[in-house]
Parts: C-alpha cells; sequence; structure tokens
C-alpha cells in the first residue's frame, strides 16, 4: 500500500486541464514528425510491480520534448516562422526546436544555462540554432517570465522580442503535444493503472494528466523529482509553492529552486503526487535500463523507473516516461561501470 504524503486530490475538472480537441488537434498535425513510441515491459523477472517503458528517447531528436515543439510551432502561420522561433533550454527542448525549426526553415536561437550539458549544445548547434549562454539564474528567470526582458543584453533582447518564443513547458500547444502521450498510453495499455513521468518544469506530467483524467480519470498520476531538486513534492505537501534549497547534479534539464508560478494550478490539479529518488536510485535506474532492456536514458529519463522499483507506487500495471535518452557518452560510462565494480 502508497503511503499518503498529502491529502487526497480533489474532484478534477477539465477547467484545469489543457482541452481534449487541443490535444486531438495536436496528434493530427504532428503525425508525420513524431513517432508513435513502443511501449515494453520491462525485463526483470523480480521487479515490484508489472512495469512498462514509454521509450520517448526513440523520438528523432532522443526525447519526448519533439512532440511539444512540433505541436506548437505547425501550429504558427508561415509569416510568423519566417520571422523566427526562440527557446530557453539546457538541452532537449532546444534539440527539438531547431530540429523542427530546421526542417520548417525558421530561424532558430536557444538560451541555454552556461553549464548545459556539451553534448546537447552540440546536437543544438548541429541543427543550425544559434545559442546563447547566460547563467542559470538568468536562465531560470527567463522560463519563469516567459521573457528576456532585463536578463540579457539589449542587442540579444532585440533580437529573441522579434522572434516567437516556444516555451518549453508552460505553452499550452507545447503541452498538448506531450499529452499525445497519454492517448498512445491508453491505446497501448487501457488497463494502466499507474503513470509516473519525470518533472522538470511540469509540462510532461500536466500534459500527460490532461489526457488522463479527460478519458480515464481513475488512473494515478505521479509526477517523480530527485532528491535534490524537488520543489513540487515540498510545494504539494505544504499545499502552496515553497521554495527548497536546489543542488545541481548529473540529472540534468530538470528541477528548480521553486515550481514555476504558470504550473502551479495545473500540476496541483492534476498529479496525485509527487515520488522523490535519490541519486543513487536514478544510476541504478541507468545501468538497469542499459543491461536488462538495451535502453540508453540520461539522468532525468531514468527516474520514474527509479521510483517504479522502489516500490513507491506498489504494484500492478504501471507505465513509466522514459523521457529520454542525451547523455554525454563519458557520463554514461562512468555510471555503467561503476556499476560493474
Amino acid at each position: 500500500m502508497v503511503e499518503q504524503t498529502r491529502p487526497p486530490v480533489p474532484a478534477r475538472g477539465l477547467h484545469k486541464a489543457i482541452p481534449l480537441e487541443r490535444i486531438f488537434a495536436a496528434r493530427q498535425r504532428t503525425a508525420e514528425i513524431t513517432l508513435h513510441t513502443p511501449l515494453v515491459r520491462l525485463n526483470l523477472d523480480d521487479a515490484p510491480a508489472e512495469i512498462y517503458l514509454k521509450l520517448e528517447t526513440l523520438q528523432p531528436v532522443g526525447s519526448f520534448k519533439l512532440r511539444g515543439a512540433a505541436s506548437a510551432m505547425t501550429a504558427l502561420d508561415d509569416s510568423t516562422l519566417k520571422a523566427g522561433v526562440w527557446t530557453a533550454s539546457a538541452g532537449n527542448m532546444g534539440y527539438a526546436v531547431a530540429w523542427c525549426a530546421r526542417r520548417l526553415g525558421a530561424p532558430c536561437a536557444v538560451v541555454a544555462p552556461e553549464d548545459a550539458p556539451a553534448a546537447k549544445l552540440q546536437a543544438i548547434a548541429a541543427q543550425g540554432a544559434t545559442i546563447h549562454l547566460v547563467p542559470f539564474a538568468a536562465y531560470q528567470e527567463i522560463q519563469r517570465r516567459c521573457s528576456p526582458n532585463g536578463l540579457v543584453e539589449p542587442m540579444l533582447e532585440a533580437k529573441l522580442t522579434a522572434m516567437t518564443l516556444i516555451h518549453p513547458f508552460a505553452d499550452e500547444q507545447v503541452m498538448a503535444g506531450n499529452a499525445v502521450i497519454g492517448l498512445e498510453i491508453l491505446e497501448d495499455l487501457p488497463q494502466v493503472e499507474a503513470v509516473i513521468a519525470p518533472y522538470g518544469g511540469g509540462g510532461l506530467s500536466c500534459g500527460i494528466a490532461s489526457a488522463l483524467r479527460a478519458l480515464r480519470p481513475q488512473i494515478r498520476i505521479y509526477a517523480c523529482e530527485v532528491e535534490t531538486a524537488a520543489p513540487l513534492a515540498a510545494s504539494l505537501a505544504a499545499s502552496q509553492p515553497v521554495e527548497i534549497a536546489y543542488a545541481p547534479s548529473f540529472v540534468s534539464g530538470m528541477g528548480a529552486p521553486f515550481v514555476f508560478p504558470q504550473m502551479w494550478p495545473l500540476a496541483s490539479h492534476l498529479l496525485d503526487d509527487s515520488l522523490v529518488v535519490s541519486l543513487a536510485a536514478v544510476r541504478r535506474a541507468i545501468r538497469l535500463l542499459a543491461l536488462h532492456n538495451h535502453v540508453i536514458a540520461e539522468g532525468a529519463g531514468a527516474v520514474s523507473v527509479a521510483a517504479a522499483m522502489n516500490g513507491m507506487v506498489g504494484a500492478g500495471k504501471i507505465i513509466c516516461i522514459v523521457s529520454g535518452g542525451n547523455m554525454d557518452a563519458s557520463l554514461l560510462v562512468n555510471i555503467l561501470s561503476k556499476g560493474i565494480q
């Protein structure tokens, strides 16, 4: 039995979710860009539950972010695309927006934190996007404000203001694209009892939850955070947004000292809870996925598996969203080799 860490979620209304019609429209617009990713059973006989992996690692850019980027950008008219798009991203969303921009013929700029993983920055640059590195605090404020105002030098601010922002998570079209994952889950495993999704900004979990709450409200939907960056769990426990001590780790691209204010109404309304896992558990999950399912998952992509393997949602049919697999090769080798030792 799963221990409750906060009062049960109240009755949910669709006024606090992405509308189904927008989700179905996003699916239609992105059908030729994104993959209907496979759902496979975790190859482990002694797993604590019937665990399935939703392999967003197999998207052309290696992460689920392609869904939201494609949804938002295919909703823009030609003149807007011609003026260009930009995003603020530590890697995966930047790569996804740059990948779509190249194929749609749109100029693209990516604002990234100075400590963004090298492999992800290289992938973004390879798509022809211009990268602007800023301090981590400025990067997070840009995401919070949905604007670069006063956070970057004037020439860059003017350039970005002339382009359309594809926000990495706090955008209804982005979340509608992510929500298509929920539709695919119900088609491939209608008997699912619980879904665990990594929580960074909240666009993945809230998008999926929007689809599932509308179509199968009895399914339990959990966010998952890492111990060094778990503001949602703390905020849900307090029933209001709170700030926490944040420490960066190899689980890059997720976590902040706070829940982004534009996401709190959705996350607190749609999600059953946020599960917090240790860095050690994430390393074990990365090794497990590589050795048993031959799946390469980055830290953020493996947190859901870490939670399921720790028995945090009990038994039954559980789906873990393996959100991305873009990890520096040296870090992957380090994690795998230490496990062997």
